[in-house]
């Protein structure tokens, strides 16, 4: 099922998702791109593909819907600059993070024995901070898209801290004719109300918002509403996101409230520039990867079903962001329950004789990590005794009986369904065939039929990589 998490080709990195129902009926998502030859060091790329669906499970993944290199503005001395985050004072977490890196920096230089061991570990730093430093090169981070008389707008920002709009006459672009917006920072959202007033987000640790002119362009500089949703009463850090439920306004962004910014929580008012309360938390993608570091995405109703979209990481990084689907609901109180990271996603649990990927695992724990494979494009791998894997959910009618594994090396690998220890299977060193690759062992299992969390957990491990697991 198309439906499945990570929703698109494994080759596509979609990132950073703005959800939007356009006149046709169709769904379109508005993100980043994590370009896989830039990975895994780099946020985004140069461009943005616009994805589309009617149904939820056959998804069209557009041409190049605009570029870097058309942007006339970026990086040249005499653009306009606009202030951007740094204006309003460092982040606490920020803050607290880069105490803890000159904490580790210096017990690092404390544990190397001479003093040229120390001048070298200093001359590499130095390099490093000096490459940060240089010029930026044109990337386009995360966008959000707009339909408002007759025209498809596009916002971005870019590497340089700068922003802007183009337009389109289709919502997949291609999207031309960029303009400059008068704010300097990262992620911004549009939000256009039932009134058809249009309204600008933006900005990280203390998000911004105006309202926007008819030209969808410019604004009153004075009218700019500064901490709408902040780091200290919202756990805000970036990503803004505006939807409008009824009466109620909802403001949906990278939530840091577990400590860094891989949830997704929410902020809700009676005015599309607040004041706004803190609500929680919608989904939390913290266990997908052990570097797994941000969240950013939307909510958006689609033929009657809400949904919240996000991404993933892999590949034991940052980047290499992909996006995911979990349904919502949105409660007769206005709050929304927050929801685990699914391996199903926007579709029904799998079935018996289903092939689950490993790619699939939306909880990780230990040194595992979901990365590419020279057979099956991607898998678990660096697998050590104790690591576990998560997959939600399983379902079956009746009672569970047999699981089967296809895996590459040798271990064992405990099965567990909602908690308890259903069988174990033993990954031997190679098929009836002789082979010494990828190879499928069965054994039997027991467990009451349902609904269930389908855990592994891996012990005896040797150079273990799973593909894919059957359950029957």
């Amino acid at each position: 099922m198309k439906s499945r998490n990570p929703v698109l080709p494994l080759s596509i990195h979609t990132a950073d998702s703005e959800a939007h129902v356009m006149p046709d009926g169709k769904l379109y998502l508005y993100g980043s791109y994590d370009d896989p030859e830039n990975q895994p060091w780099e946020y985004c790329s140069d461009r943005y593909y616009v994805v589309s669906t009617s149904d939820m499970e056959q998804w069209t993944i557009h041409d190049t819907a605009f570029r870097a290199q058309e942007v006339p503005w970026f990086d040249q001395p005499d653009a306009p600059k606009y202030p951007g985050p740094a204006e309003d004072g460092p982040s606490p977490f920020m803050q607290k993070r880069r105490e803890e890196m000159a904490a580790k920096i210096t017990k690092q230089l404390e544990e190397l024995g001479s003093l040229e061991e120390r001048a070298e570990k200093m001359e590499e730093m130095q390099r490093q901070w000096a490459a940060m430093g240089a010029k930026k090169k044109p990337m386009l981070f995360a966008p959000d898209c707009i339909y408002k008389d007759e025209k498809y707008y596009l916002y971005f920002c870019m590497s340089d801290d700068t922003e802007g709009v183009a337009c389109s006459d289709t919502p997949y672009g291609p999207f031309e004719n960029p303009v400059q917006i008068p704010v300097g920072g990262i992620d911004p959202a549009i939000f256009v109300d039932e009134d058809g007033k249009a309204y600008y987000y933006w900005s990280q640790f203390y998000g911004k918002g105006v309202q926007l002119h008819d030209d969808m362009i410019s604004f009153d500089e004075g009218e700019i509403k500064k901490n709408l949703v902040t780091e200290m009463d919202h756990f805000f850090h970036e990503g803004s996101s505006m939807r409008r439920i009824g009466d109620t306004y909802y403001y949906v962004y990278a939530d840091m409230e577990r400590g860094k910014p891989t949830a997704l929580g929410y902020a809700t008012s009676k005015s599309p520039l607040g004041p706004f309360t803190y609500k929680g938390i919608i989904v939390d993608n913290a266990e997908c990867d052990p570097h797994s570091w941000n969240n950013h995405g939307s909510i958006e109703c689609f033929q009657g079903q809400w949904y919240i979209f996000y991404h993933r990481s892999s590949r034991n990084g940052q980047n290499c962001r992909r996006l995911c689907i979990e349904p919502i609901t949105i409660n007769e109180d206005g709050s929304i329950d927050e929801v685990k990271m699914t391996s199903q996603g926007a579709g029904p649990a799998f079935a018996p004789g289903e092939k689950i990927m490993g790619y699939q695992a939306c909880g990780l724990k230990g040194e595992i990590y979901i990365d590419v494979d020279d057979i099956y494009e991607e898998a678990l791998t660096s697998i050590g005794n104790g690591d576990e894997a998560v997959f939600r959910y399983v379902q079956n009618e009746k009672d569970w009986t047999k699981a089967e594994i296809t895996a590459s090396g040798e271990g064992t690998v405990e099965v567990w369904l909602d908690g308890q220890k259903a069988g174990i299977v033993t990954i031997c060193s190679e098929n009836s065939d002789g082979s010494e690759e990828y190879h499928t062992c069965s054994a039997p299992i027991k467990m009451a039929a349902g609904v269930r969390e389908l855990k592994l957990i891996f012990t005896e491990a040797t150079e273990l990589k799973m593909a894919e697991i059957v359950l029957k």
